[in-house]
């Protein structure tokens, strides 16, 4: 007798929702409260207080949630946010999920658990495996675990029929094993999480500058005249850019926000160690704010820069010496119709021009932010490409206290495509992979998270390892997805908690338990340390402090490594155990293989760590005309149907991408609850909706419908035609082929979909 199919979506009902008002401003008194709540229910007194010490401290361990930088020279002694005391809170945690757990609870069983009741279930102590037609999974040792990875590995056909995913939680000494194991055994599949947010960022930064990444520090934040933020919540996905915001406020920056709802964290900051902060005296922050329509940020940034253009405010000094495709963009400036700007953005013209001229004051110090907000639709390369456009009409890159600033979701997800992660590195990394480990690294292109996902479906990929995250709930189309996942011979995650992820599995599911980044790893006669990237390419040292949840755990480089020995043999001349027993080993082949990473044993040691060296800082282009890029895209936006919305998913205050750690939406006012969709109070009138009346989304795409049934309709303020919904949620709406151009990144924000009230 088979096992049942286990459902992909949690169960579909309500949990008692609470409304109150919204939030005009972030943090203060209630962000403290809610972390020590947080941190001494899960972890308790001694062992909460002790990880809180140690939280981004020099000689301490790095935020397991996002990946704002650490100031430079200078460190308080609460160096954290609500969101890291969340995440250490989960990962500190005194609940344990042991053999005796899965004994008790079968996989069909914990299928009618919501994500909330799995993350706290628990840390979970031992390998287990879930075996094909098994109801429960079981224990399972450590080398059995290996062996059966291996023979599934080594049975395959091609190597190419493997998946080897990767969350950007991963340390570089993980990612740098773990991109050097598959690539020696063959493959290049090596989708990761940055292929379903930042991807875009890259994609359009390496065409138009010549490198993927920001290029500014935290002092440049803080001492610039203006700053634009896009399609950014800092308040819930990453508060500790509040503090740099508010000292850029004092230092007399203009900040002015674009997003269609007004975040409380883009308008006043309560900082949490300052008096006036704890008496709720908020910083305001953004003096202008302006609700642009789901995706019509591409329409706002060719009016400012049309207005830059009109008004002969251009550093053409800089266009001639450090600029390609300058007349080409000037024309199409020129031919664009002021009208149709305003109607695709709908933002008027006299705020579009107010932010040029803004932008064109003073020094120019500006310094532009954005995130999933811009990355996540089918034109979002495009898009970015025009916040580069404004930049390069105004000089404002290669200079202090101005530049562009994509701001990294997950911590150490900048840092794991420095170490290779990534389905097409450029050929001089693959070179010098050749070079340093006597093999011929795969030169043939892998695949990304949707092309794996499709291969997966069809039968292609026959082996899924994942190294961190919940692929089934952080991905698109959760139902194609499951189906996928379910097609596999053998599902693998390397994790510290129970998800989603861990239920709907291969023909045979592996869980394989991890040390949290709070804890301690003896290794020989040393103790062992990691290294992250945050967001402005600081590079520093992650020590763990805490005892680990359990005796049975391995370290992420400690699995990869026992993983890659297993599975490579004596086909590898890498000496793999010795690897995983000594991180300085790990990073003395880093060293020889990516540049920027000259001694980097001494200067990982030093406090605050290094930066590494950017190009754009110097004003050298690596594109292919050897000078930065003006790009010319049509203009675009995506235009709903007669009765249909633009949905854009996002999360909620009290998660990190799919953790979710309670049901409340603090700053939007939003209690008990996850089945939420947020309407314009017009569109709810024009369907005859009312307030919390529960409701049927159906997503639309080349005449495929989607469905999500049991949501809560919410008035709120946005602009008409505009709504959003939480993932995971609403991640079965979002359509497998519906992805950004050059980039791929799936549409989350870019959904079009039509609601009905509940049958």
């Amino acid at each position: 007798m088979s096992a049942p199919i286990i459902p992909a979506q949690p169960p579909e009902k309500l949990t008692g929702i609470q409304v109150g008002k919204t939030k005009l401003s972030a943090a203060g008194v209630p962000a403290v409260a809610n972390s020590l709540k947080h941190v001494y229910g899960n972890s308790g007194l001694l062992r909460g207080t002790a990880a809180m010490l140690k939280l981004n401290q020099m000689g301490g361990f790095d935020c397991p949630s996002c990946a704002w930088p650490d100031p430079d020279d200078h460190r308080s002694a609460f160096e954290f946010c609500e969101n890291g005391a969340k995440a250490i809170a989960s990962e500190t945690t005194k609940k344990r999920v042991t053999p005796d757990f899965f004994a008790d609870n079968s996989v069909a069983e914990l299928a009618e658990w919501s994500d909330y009741e799995m993350d706290q279930a628990g840390r979970i102590t031992q390998p287990v495996v879930l075996r094909e037609g098994a109801s429960h999974y079981e224990e399972i040792s450590w080398d059995d675990a290996f062996q059966l990875i291996a023979h599934e590995l080594n049975a395959l056909a091609s190597p190419d029929e493997a998946v080897f995913y990767t969350s950007g939680r991963a340390t570089n000494e993980a990612a740098f094993l773990y991109q050097l194991f598959v690539r020696q055994f063959g493959t290049n599949n090596l989708p990761d999480c940055s292929n379903m947010c930042h991807e875009s960022s890259g994609a359009a930064l390496n065409q138009s500058i010549g490198v993927g990444k920001g290029t500014v520090t935290l002092k440049d934040l803080e001492t610039a005249e203006t700053v634009l933020i896009m399609g950014q919540n800092p308040g819930t996905n990453h508060p500790r850019m509040l503090s740099s915001l508010q000292k850029a406020v004092e230092n007399g920056a203009t900040i002015i926000a674009v997003n269609p709802m007004k975040e409380a964290g883009l308008t006043g900051f309560m900082h949490p160690q300052q008096m006036k902060g704890m008496l709720g005296r908020a910083t305001p922050l953004a003096k202008h704010f302006l609700q642009v329509k789901l995706n019509g940020d591409q329409a706002l940034l060719k009016g400012i820069a049309k207005t830059l253009v009109e008004d002969g405010t251009l550093d053409q000094a800089f266009i001639k010496e450090h600029t390609h495709g300058f007349e080409a963009y000037l024309q199409h400036l020129v031919g664009l119709n002021w009208a149709d700007l305003e109607n695709l953005s709908g933002i008027s013209q006299a705020d579009m021009q107010m932010v040029a001229r803004q932008c064109a004051s003073g020094d120019r110090k500006l310094i532009t932010c954005w995130a999933m907000g811009l990355t996540q639709h089918k034109n979002a390369v495009a898009t970015i490409q025009e916040v580069v456009n404004i930049h390069l009409l105004l000089g404002a890159l290669g200079r202090e206290s101005a530049g562009v600033c994509p701001v990294r979701g997950h911590s150490n997800v900048q840092g794991d495509r420095t170490m290779g992660i990534f389905e097409k590195m450029p050929e001089w990394f693959m070179d010098n992979l050749d070079r340093v480990f006597e093999f011929k690294s795969p030169r043939h292109h892998g695949w990304d998270v949707v092309a794996a996902i499709k291969a997966m479906h069809e039968g292609r990929g026959k082996v899924f390892y994942a190294l961190g995250g919940n692929f089934l709930q952080a991905t698109p189309d959760t139902e194609y997805t499951a189906e996928a996942l379910r097609r596999c011979n053998l599902t693998v995650h390397i994790c510290t908690k129970l998800n989603r992820s861990h239920l709907v599995t291969g023909r045979t599911g592996l869980i394989l338990p991890c040390l949290g980044r709070s804890e301690w790893e003896e290794g020989g006669d040393l103790t062992q340390f990691c290294s992250v990237e945050n967001s402005m390419s600081v590079v520093h040292a992650s020590h763990g402090t805490l005892e680990p949840a359990s005796p049975h755990l391995l370290s992420e480089p400690a699995i990869i490594a026992r993983t890659a020995a297993a599975t490579l043999g004596d086909r590898s001349k890498v000496n793999w155990l010795e690897l995983a027993s000594n991180y300085d080993l790990i990073r003395d082949l880093i060293e020889k293989v990516i540049p920027g990473f000259e001694n980097f044993n001494d200067r990982v040691r030093q406090p605050g760590g290094f930066y590494l060296p950017s190009t754009v800082r110097e004003r050298v282009w690596k594109t292919r005309t050897g000078k930065a890029e003006f790009n010319t895209h049509a203009l675009d936006i995506l235009v709903p149907g007669q009765g249909q919305l633009v949905l854009q998913t996002f999360r909620s205050h009290d998660q990190f991408n799919t953790t979710v750690y309670g049901l409340n939406d603090r700053y939007r006012g939003i209690g008990n609850e996850r089945r939420i969709i947020f309407m314009n109070p017009q569109d709810m009138k024009d369907r005859e909706i009312g307030p919390l009346e529960p409701v049927d989304l159906t997503s639309h795409f080349r005449g495929e419908t989607r469905h999500a049934h049991g949501f809560l309709a919410i008035p709120y303020d946005q602009p008409a035609g505009s709504c959003a919904a939480y993932f995971p949620e609403a991640n079965v709406l979002v359509p497998i082929d519906s992805y950004a151009d050059v980039s791929l990144t799936p549409t989350s924000k870019s959904v079009l979909i039509t609601v009905k009230p509940s049958v």
